[in-house]
């Protein structure tokens, strides 16, 4: 349970010290909280209830409730006529968790019921994989009662104190805080909120209903070298769920391109050492198959030396085909050089630019792909890895993505990318086929159960059709605030549109941002025609 309060300083929430001897996360700070009891079902006669709170809600409020009581000697409770709970009557109130006499009935003899209808949900944590004691838990939120003290009980919680989440998170940075990770996260959170009101509507006004704000089983990797732990919505999750099914904390998350990085037994990612604003870590160059089948090379990269020499290396030389997604500088010039160091010449295959590409985007395949068209791969025991092509136009008129069909895995270029936006840049680049192939996309997710995308930039996407989901909203989000910008300023230039529409993104990716807002006031002048 967060026990909140206001102050002229900020929103504040109460935390204790867990015991030195505990089991679980001894001599961390938390929450006050522990488990559901057989005697909490009696505790529901003086419950109060609100609509929509469901049975789960309240039987986990009132367990919530008891537990607070016990451990910090605060109760939400009150008269039936509304009034606080009188310090007198706490005192003569027994909170031991071996009291003889029950909460229910020690409220029933006072007249009290509980405020069970003022404890909102406000997340869902699952325990992380890898721990060998798990737990299934609501952190549950509620203001703090007027006039109550927390006092500790000193056997399971010590040293209650109140403070800023903001503070909280720096002095564990400094060292002298110790938390676990939901109880960091959900600070992290918490601190967005400037009063305990907007934190308790938010839980009430929850779109779909009551229910948590967020639910997250954590995943774990290395960071160089160091235990890393992350929530659905950060960037390495959808990694570790691919390769770490089981949470296993094996797999290093920190960026370098020196060795191929094993996402699956037949799926390798080696990355290029051209770091920068547009290209994040640098471009993924995916290495698909095996010793046995031979192997596909999907986007070589830019013409780096030393990066096609450990292409090469790491397929000893058996590369049978080289696809490009697009031909941008960062993905297809690495094609021709790699295919000169084989000694077989594998084919390069993809779509040719446009005429409306850039100079230095210019690409011609030997041969190009099909939408639809399936590239295999086959040992002699009649093992298989299957590349389908899928034309997506948008980021480039030229790009295409690739799905493994075997493995229900999307190759995704510049389409749909990990920690970025990808870039719309007409005349090449068009908003309207950037949309029309995020639907695309989604739906070959949906017919091939694909759960996981491959970006050119960045680690790998989980729960694939969510994320397209989300991209496509985004986009159409950042269009309503370009037409209302364009609404505010009739007379205006996509100049003096920019920092409007855009005043939520560093000045510094103005420049780059210039480019799909051409895009989007493109789309909106033609739906406007219509």
């Amino acid at each position: 349970m967060l026990l909140l309060r206001d102050t002229p300083e900020g929103l504040e929430v109460l935390m204790t010290r867990r015991s030195a001897t505990a089991s679980f996360a001894p001599g961390a700070y938390v929450f006050p909280g522990g488990r559901i009891e057989a005697s909490d079902a009696a505790a529901q006669s003086v419950a109060t209830r609100r609509p929509g709170q469901s049975d789960q809600q309240l039987a986990q409020s009132v367990a919530a409730v008891r537990e607070c009581f016990e451990e910090l000697g605060v109760l939400l409770a009150r008269h039936a006529d509304g009034r606080p709970v009188g310090a007198g009557e706490m005192a003569a109130m027994d909170r031991s968790s071996n009291s003889a006499i029950a909460l229910a009935d020690q409220c029933t003899a006072r007249g009290l019921l509980l405020a069970t209808d003022q404890v909102y949900t406000l997340a869902h944590w699952i325990t992380d994989r890898d721990l060998p004691k798990r737990f299934d838990v609501p952190f549950l939120v509620a203001r703090m009662p007027e006039g109550q003290e927390p006092s500790a009980d000193e056997s399971e919680q010590f040293e209650p104190c109140w403070v800023r989440p903001a503070d909280a998170l720096a002095r564990h940075k400094a060292g002298g805080f110790f938390m676990i990770f939901p109880t960091l996260r959900t600070l992290e959170r918490l601190a967005a909120y400037p009063t305990v009101e907007s934190v308790l509507d938010a839980c009430a006004r929850r779109p779909g209903g009551e229910g948590p704000l967020w639910t997250s089983c954590p995943r774990a990797g290395l960071l160089q070298g160091k235990e890393a732990r992350y929530m659905e919505h950060e960037s390495p999750y959808g990694e570790l769920a691919l390769v770490c099914p089981d949470g296993q904390i094996v797999h290093e998350l920190g960026w370098q391109s020196e060795t191929p990085v094993a996402l699956l037994k037949n799926v390798r990612r080696l990355t290029a050492a051209n770091s920068g604003v547009m290209t994040g870590p640098g471009t993924n160059s995916y290495i698909v198959g095996d010793a046995a089948t031979g192997y596909i090379v999907i986007d070589p990269g830019p013409n780096d030396a030393a990066h096609l020499k450990r292409l090469h290396q790491a397929t000893g030389g058996d590369i049978r085909q080289i696809v490009c997604t697009h031909s941008h500088a960062d993905h297809s010039p690495g094609a021709a050089p790699l295919q000169a160091l084989c000694t077989s010449k594998p084919p390069i295959l993809g779509l040719a630019s446009l005429q409306t590409a850039r100079p230095a985007s210019h690409f011609v395949p030997e041969r190009a792909l099909q939408d639809g068209e399936r590239l295999q791969l086959k040992d002699d025991q009649g093992a298989m890895h299957t590349l389908r092509a899928i034309h997506t136009p948008g980021h480039a008129a030229n790009h295409l993505c690739l799905v493994l069909e075997e493995d229900g895995l999307l190759f995704s270029g510049d389409h749909v990318l990990n920690g970025s936006t990808t870039v719309v840049d007409p005349p090449d680049g068009n908003m309207n086929a950037y949309l029309a192939s995020l639907d695309k996309l989604d739906a070959a997710c949906a017919e091939g159960d694909i759960r996981f995308i491959l970006p050119a930039h960045g680690h790998v996407l989980g729960e694939a059709r969510a994320a397209i989901a989300h991209l496509k909203a985004h986009r159409l989000k950042r269009e309503a605030k370009i037409a209302a910008a364009m609404r505010q300023l009739p007379q205006g230039t996509p100049e003096d549109w920019l920092p409007i529409a855009y005043d939520d993104v560093p000045v510094r990716m103005w420049p780059v941002a210039a480019r799909s807002l051409a895009a989007h006031v493109e789309r909106i002048r033609q739906l406007e025609t219509r």
